[in-house]
């Protein structure tokens, strides 16, 4: 058993489940739907299926970050313990929460001055960050220290690769991500956006796909040329969805024909409710480890 406690936002989008057997500990988002506040936590107060089609049908949302205040209070037992602390952010090209734990780690270490607390900028999101955190629990399992551990997540932060696609356009013109008169002619002429991840952690839209069968066969291209080892990639790959299951399984079959050494099958996991707030249903997301991201 380490003596440290390792931690993240609850938009790792894993399942409860997965986060209690590898001893990850979590802290939850918020969102708002039609005015009403709920916590992010991973579907249990608002269920993914009914979260997404009240958002096809019109409903207003709104996200929040875990603020400094809820971050003392989530680390103060911990230290409280005994426990040293390695917490891991979502991505600070997408949200302030960094920036909020590192000021409260400031006020906790003058509490608490014999204890460590490291915060890591995962600049990653969604099932990335949360293939980034299962690696983590393997090395902690492994026997590394905080200290070692958190150097390693600083070093190797960038190697999983985090490729999105969307079928429904609405959302990311909503959103500001792409305009109006974009977003009618992607959905006239059939286009599916294919995004990644830089190496700043910002959702960047690369490629304008026409169909969705050839943008899931190019999103397991990229696959192919970033991932370790290319075909013989033998990690783990996580994919996870906003209410569209059978395209994230075609996405998934492909994979697995293409890479026979895989870590296991791979992994379905839902957008969450922070994520899929600014995504819309309509979204698949691939995640595996690869070459370092470049801008």
């Amino acid at each position: 058993m380490a003596d440290y406690i390792l931690s993240c936002c609850s938009t790792a989008d894993l399942t409860q489940e997965h986060f209690e057997q590898r001893d990850i500990h979590f802290i939850c988002f918020h969102f708002e739907i039609d005015g009403k506040q709920y916590p992010d936590d991973l579907g249990k107060s608002y269920p993914f299926d009914k979260f997404y089609a009240d958002m096809a049908a019109g409903s207003e949302t709104k996200t929040s970050q875990v603020n400094v205040d809820e971050y003392i209070g989530y680390f103060t037992p911990f230290l409280e313990a005994g426990k040293d602390i390695l917490h891991v952010c979502l991505s600070s090209g997408l949200s302030g929460a960094c920036n909020a734990a590192n000021v409260a780690r400031g006020e906790l270490l003058e509490r608490f001055p014999d204890r460590k607390i490291y915060i890591v900028d995962s600049l990653g999101a969604s099932s990335g960050y949360g293939l980034f955190m299962d690696k983590l629990a393997d090395l902690r399992d492994y026997g590394y220290g905080i200290d070692k551990l958190a150097d390693w997540a600083n070093l190797h932060r960038l190697e999983v690769h985090h490729w999105f696609f969307s079928t429904d356009l609405s959302f990311y013109v909503k959103g500001g991500r792409i305009s109006k008169a974009a977003g009618w002619f992607g959905t006239v002429l059939n286009i599916c956006p294919l995004l990644n991840m830089d190496n700043l952690g910002r959702l960047i839209p690369r490629y304008k796909i026409r169909g969705k069968k050839k943008v899931i066969s190019e999103i397991v291209e990229k696959m192919k040329k970033h991932a370790h080892d290319g075909l013989d990639y033998d990690g783990k790959c996580y994919i996870c969805n906003s209410a569209c299951y059978e395209d994230a399984r075609a996405v998934a079959n492909l994979v697995e024909a293409n890479f026979p050494r895989l870590d296991g099958p791979v992994e379905i996991y839902n957008i969450g409710t922070t994520i899929g707030s600014h995504t819309g249903p309509g979204t698949v997301a691939l995640f595996f480890w690869g070459d370092k991201r470049e801008n």
